[in-house]
């Protein structure tokens, strides 16, 4: 069996559950990785195997047998290391949020389609569990018609500090780093509507909290106390289907203890995620609560292993994408919206 060779651009945080993905898989090779600081590229490459090191992806993409890439790099290299890599003849699986901006990721989606290679965005939440049992309830048709959405990814102190607040590198705050995975989430959850208008609001009030005496329980790679991103974003997206989508997310907020709930509400039921799926909806004239039995550990456990593996099958056999670019697209032109009406204070056309 021919293995495929996999690097890794980023070796930052979120890279470690991209190569433990990969590692779990008989058919990957683990060839070379890439960081900026040349100390934890070697490190990562010492741990885990890594043939190759580098400090620079441009000179690790000249590998003629490096077959497909992760970029787990801060938001604003996703674009220049997903194209350098898609030009030069890889596949890659790139973290969400796709790019900065939408204009950044049309580019990327269009240098996949000349390539003819797969960009796979990373919407982890995709993979759990929880969202493969609550879609194939709405496929078949459990909810009805799904008319509004509320979605919330909120956390009392939890910027992760370091280029998560420099909007240059990060491109914004919890919007983009946290609200991608739930919007995206409803999005696919609703067969992938697209947005028509959104109303936003963006708040920067309580900062980073760098004051706050206790341990953060998100830490980026590298240290840093800049914060010049919002630290609280709401947004409503109206869809072509009629559907209203409600959005909050926050790295600081005043609320007791941090909460994410992914709520659906349709003519035949309502469901939520809050972690574990429940309905609700009505039997013989009476309200009825209804929980699937299914496996609750696989929500969040093992996602990014069940998502790297699906990246690799459609490496190999040429399965569909089920994360394709046109999605990360799709997901950037609401987060630009969801800015822009912050701004202008205006209701956004799309």
């Amino acid at each position: 069996m021919k293995k495929i060779k996999v690097g890794i651009i980023g070796a930052g945080s979120i890279s470690e559950s991209h190569i433990l993905g990969y590692k779990a898989l008989d058919n990957v090779e683990l060839y070379a990785v890439c960081d900026i600081n040349e100390q934890r590229a070697a490190k990562c490459a010492e741990k885990h195997g890594f043939k190759h090191v580098f400090t620079d992806y441009n000179e690790m993409l000249k590998l003629n047998d490096l077959d497909a890439v992760s970029v787990c790099t801060w938001n604003s290299v996703h674009a220049p290391a997903t194209i350098a890599a898609l030009k030069a003849g890889k596949h890659v699986l790139c973290e969400k949020p796709m790019a900065m901006n939408t204009a950044e990721a049309l580019e990327m989606e269009k240098a996949s389609k000349d390539a003819g290679k797969i960009l796979m965005i990373g919407f982890v939440r995709r993979f759990g569990n929880d969202a493969e049992v609550l879609k194939d309830f709405i496929n078949n048709g459990m909810m009805g018609d799904i008319y509004y959405a509320k979605a919330t990814y909120l956390r009392r102190f939890g910027c992760p500090g370091g280029w998560f607040g420099d909007r240059k590198r990060s491109g914004g705050g919890p919007l983009i780093d946290l609200g991608v995975h739930v919007i995206d989430l409803v999005r696919f959850l609703m067969n992938n509507p697209k947005a028509v208008s959104v109303t936003g609001a963006t708040f920067n009030k309580l900062g980073a909290r760098n004051n706050i005496k206790q341990e953060k329980n998100y830490v980026a790679a590298d240290a840093g106390d800049n914060f010049d991103v919002e630290d609280l974003a709401v947004a409503m997206i109206r869809f072509e289907n009629g559907a209203v989508l409600h959005v909050e997310t926050s790295f600081s907020l005043n609320i007791k203890k941090d909460a994410g709930d992914i709520e659906l509400f349709g003519t035949k039921s309502g469901a939520k995620l809050s972690p574990n799926l429940e309905f609700y909806s009505e039997m013989n004239n009476y309200l009825v609560d209804i929980t699937p039995a299914h496996d609750t550990a696989l929500n969040f456990n093992g996602l990014f292993e069940r998502e790297i593996a699906h990246f690799i099958d459609c490496v190999s056999t040429g399965k569909k994408c089920i994360s394709p670019a046109e999605d990360g697209v799709e997901i950037m032109k609401i987060i630009d919206a969801v800015y822009e009406s912050a701004r202008t204070g205006r209701e956004v056309i799309l």
